[in-house]
């Protein structure tokens, strides 16, 4: 389940450091919290300028130079209606970036509204960047999916199958051979845009891979630290199967790409029989290869019926 909220000192907190910012006012209620609607925050440092009706109302509010110097040149009157007008429309928080210096006026009412200010040195760009950046994946929708996740040739690849064909044995082969691990037995999801999902291990696993008669192994320590990877984008779910459900269910050659749907994302798929004497490592490579070419746009399939149909019609046999 993800999270429907956020304080305001938990997200201070977590950018402390990055963001060398200073909580200025608005302490009162540092449990003040917001929900995803501040995930939409603003979408340029300029959001001020101008007419201000056209702020957003409920979320993250960035406070720029060029903003604060619109502040500034106003009349004491026009700057207090301004500031009242954004603060009335309740932002759950108030960041003023770019080395500026907050009026003495919008410190009052913040702090009269109780509504926190962060001022921060860094650039406004930089600051709206990571913090929708962070709230976006906050309040991501996600799913946990069984199977080894894994990075094969730069692809985010999801081994999936089940129980018994020998995925982590997979996963194991595939690491000895250069590719990295993300995530094992369990993968968490997240649906981080309209159209890309990233895969995260989930922090009690993080690192471990279960080979059966061997026990847990820490991946880290045994192939060092470029055998792991933090987290990937899913692009391809390799899903392993039996012969006789290979022959059963799926066709020899597919005319069309199969794809799974994962939180309203279609993402590639791909089955491979398991059966003895096959190399499977091999063959995981030979589709993760594939798979890279028809997202160029290069499909060897639909080329070989082109040239099929061009000898149909030279007459050749």
């Amino acid at each position: 389940m993800k999270p429907t909220s956020i304080s305001a000192e938990a997200l201070f907190e977590a950018h402390r450091s990055a963001l060398r910012w200073e909580w200025i006012a608005g302490h009162a209620h540092p449990e003040r919290r917001f929900d995803d609607s501040a995930v939409r925050d603003a979408r340029s440092a300029a959001d001020l300028v101008g007419y201000l009706n056209y702020i957003h109302p409920y979320r993250v509010q960035i406070v720029g130079r060029r903003e604060i110097a619109y502040l500034a040149a106003s009349a004491p009157e026009d700057q207090e209606r301004r500031i009242a007008r954004i603060v009335t429309l309740e932002p759950p928080v108030l960041i003023v970036a770019d080395e500026q210096v907050p009026p003495d006026r919008l410190v009052a009412m913040c702090d009269r509204a109780e509504i926190p200010l962060f001022v921060t040195r860094e650039s406004a760009g930089h600051v709206i960047d990571v913090v929708r950046a962070y709230l976006a994946h906050l309040f991501a929708e996600r799913t946990t999916r069984h199977g080894v996740f894994m990075d094969i040739l730069g692809l985010g690849v999801l081994l999936t199958g089940e129980s018994g064909l020998g995925k982590s044995e997979l996963g194991l082969e595939l690491i000895s051979r250069g590719h990295g691990l993300v995530a094992d037995d369990a993968v968490d999801l997240y649906r981080t845009s309209q159209t890309a999902l990233e895969g995260r291990c989930p922090e009690l696993l993080m690192n471990l891979l279960e080979v059966r008669g061997i026990g847990l192994l820490d991946i880290k320590a045994i192939f060092g630290e470029t055998a792991v990877r933090r987290k990937m984008r899913l692009r391809l779910i390799v899903h392993l199967v039996r012969k006789e459900t290979m022959e059963r269910e799926f066709e020899r050659l597919p005319y069309e790409p199969l794809y799974e749907d994962i939180l309203g994302i279609p993402v590639r798929k791909v089955v491979i029989a398991v059966d003895a004497g096959r190399n499977l490592a091999v063959l995981v490579e030979a589709a993760v290869r594939n798979t890279v070419l028809q997202l160029r746009g290069i499909d060897t399939y639909q080329e070989f019926i082109e040239r099929h149909q061009r000898a149909m019609e030279r007459g050749q046999p």
